[in-house]
C-alpha cells in the first residue's frame, strides 16, 4: 500500500486535484468523509468521535489515526491512497509514521501565493437555497447576482470567507504547515506542486510526480 498526504492552504486546489487523479487510480480519502461515515455506520470509532463532534471539540488525535488505520487496514495491498485533511501537525504526521499501516511515503505540497489564495476564497459565493457553488471571478453565474440553477438572487460570501477572516486563516495554517514541511523534508519524501498553473497543468504535473514515486 502506498500512501501520499496532501498539503495545502485552503483554496490551493489539492481536494479538486485529488478528485481528479481518482479517475486514474488512486483512491480519495478526506478525514472529514471518513468522519462521517464511521458516525453513520454507527462503529465504535465513530461513536467515540460523535462524542467529540457533539461538544464542538476536535477528535483527539489517537481516534483519528486509529480510524484512518481501520479504514486502510480494509483496502487491497496494492491501494494507492491519498489522504486529505491529516496530518495538521508535526505530531500527527509522526502518529501516522509510528503505525504500519498508515506510514506516508510521498507528501505533496501544493504552493501557492498568499494574494492568489485570498482572492480564491474571498471570491466564493454560494446559492442560499440550492446549495450551488460560484465564483466572481473564475466561475460566475451567467447573469451577476443570480444562480444559474434555481434562479435565486440569494448567492451570499461566506462569514469565514471574508478577507480579515480568510488572512487570519492563513497565518494560523502558515504556523502549522512549516513544521509539517520541515518533518517531511527531513525525511526526502517531501514534493512541492506549483498551484497557481490551470488545473489541466496541475494535474499533468501531479501524475509525473505520483507515477515516479509509485513504480
Amino acid at each position: 500500500m502506498q500512501i501520499a498526504v496532501l498539503l495545502g492552504a485552503p483554496g490551493s486546489g489539492k481536494g479538486t486535484q485529488a478528485k481528479r487523479l481518482t479517475d486514474v487510480g488512486f483512491k480519495h480519502y478526506s478525514t472529514g468523509d471518513m468522519l462521517r461515515a464511521a458516525i453513520k455506520a454507527g462503529t465504535q470509532l465513530g461513536e467515540k468521535a460523535r462524542a467529540f463532534m457533539d461538544k464542538g471539540e476536535l477528535v483527539p488525535d489517537p481516534i483519528m489515526i486509529d480510524l484512518i488505520a481501520d479504514t486502510f487496514s480494509k483496502l487491497p495491498t496494492d491501494s494507492r491512497i491519498l489522504l486529505d485533511g491529516f496530518p495538521r501537525t508535526v505530531p500527527q504526521a509522526e502518529a501516522l509514521d509510528a503505525n504500519p499501516t498508515t506510514q506516508v511515503g510521498l507528501a505533496l505540497n501544493f504552493d501557492l501565493p498568499e494574494s492568489l489564495l485570498v482572492e480564491r476564497l474571498t471570491g466564493r459565493r454560494t446559492c442560499q437555497e440550492c446549495g450551488a457553488t460560484y465564483h466572481i471571478k473564475f466561475i460566475p453565474p451567467k447573469v451577476s447576482g443570480v444562480c444559474d440553477r434555481c434562479g435565486s438572487k440569494a448567492l451570499m460570501q461566506r462569514s469565514d470567507d471574508t478577507e480579515e477572516v480568510v488572512r487570519r486563516r492563513l497565518s494560523v495554517f502558515n504556523k502549522q504547515n512549516a513544521g509539517l514541511l520541515d518533518y517531511y523534508r527531513k525525511k526526502s519524501v517531501l514534493v512541492t506542486v506549483r498551484a497557481d498553473q490551470p488545473p489541466a497543468a496541475i494535474q499533468t504535473e501531479l501524475l509525473k510526480k505520483l507515477e515516479s514515486w509509485s513504480k
